[in-house]
């Protein structure tokens, strides 16, 4: 269903072969799409309906100007109706097949969120040192998902991370173009369509691999993004999503 990396024979081919821009292959297909959905749910990722792309980049909702098209939950109730239940999830699927769907994160798994580039590089590092790392989506819109699991609600407020981190100001030089998505957040589960010509948001690793520590990513993954910041790629090229 979904491609991986397999063992560490071989790895840093796979690896190079990747970034120079193969992508794995998804079932196709109603059926595949469905399949993805409910190994997605299986894996413990809490699904609900999303938007869908309509003709002229517009989103499948009724809102004029859609600020964010194909990206967001049909149902304000997503976080209650968000479900593993599978066939609560082929219902849906089969009688919205156009639909994308958002995972819910902040109750089994979070999402650290970050630009496509500095994130496969980052993938790269963190494969190459032997550190477990579970599921990881990319998306057209030049973001990279690593699913992880959540922490809950930290005792220490202080400790609380929020998916909106970026847009202030005064966090932005410390850990920028990163997104941490926890309670009350949610992303788009591939496979999702975005606006535009075969723009989707695909797995690079599927939803069957364990989901890691999110602490045992962040290193790596904000070092990337600092670095990719210090290039010259400032946070007003990383609009949020919601």
């Amino acid at each position: 269903m979904s491609a991986t990396f397999g063992g560490r024979s071989g790895l840093q081919g796979k690896l190079s072969r990747w970034l120079r821009g193969r992508r794995p292959k998804e079932a196709a297909g109603d059926g595949g799409r469905e399949a993805l959905l409910l190994a997605a749910a299986a894996a413990g990722l809490p699904l609900a309906p999303a938007a869908h792309p309509a003709p002229g980049y517009r989103c499948s909702c009724d809102r004029v100007g859609c600020p964010t098209p194909a990206r967001h939950p049909v149902s304000f109730a997503w976080q209650t109706q968000s479900t593993t239940d599978r066939a609560q999830i082929e219902r849906w699927a089969r009688h919205q097949p156009d639909a994308n769907f958002i995972t819910a994160t902040g109750m089994v798994h979070d999402v650290l969120d970050v630009p496509l580039e500095p994130g496969r590089e980052a993938l790269e590092r963190l494969l190459g040192s032997g550190v477990e790392v579970g599921p990881v989506a990319e998306s057209d819109d030049g973001r990279m998902l690593f699913f992880t699991l959540t922490r809950g609600t930290p005792e220490d407020e202080d400790e609380w991370w929020p998916c909106e981190l970026d847009c202030h100001p005064e966090t932005m030089d410390e850990h920028p173009g990163l997104r941490w998505h926890c309670r009350g957040s949610y992303v788009l589960v591939p496979p999702a369509r975005l606006p535009g010509d075969e723009q989707r948001v695909r797995w690079v690793r599927g939803p069957e691999h364990a989901l890691p520590d999110p602490l045992s990513l962040l290193e790596v993954l904000t070092d990337a993004c600092s670095r990719y910041a210090d290039a010259g790629h400032h946070g007003a090229a990383w609009p949020l999503r919601h």
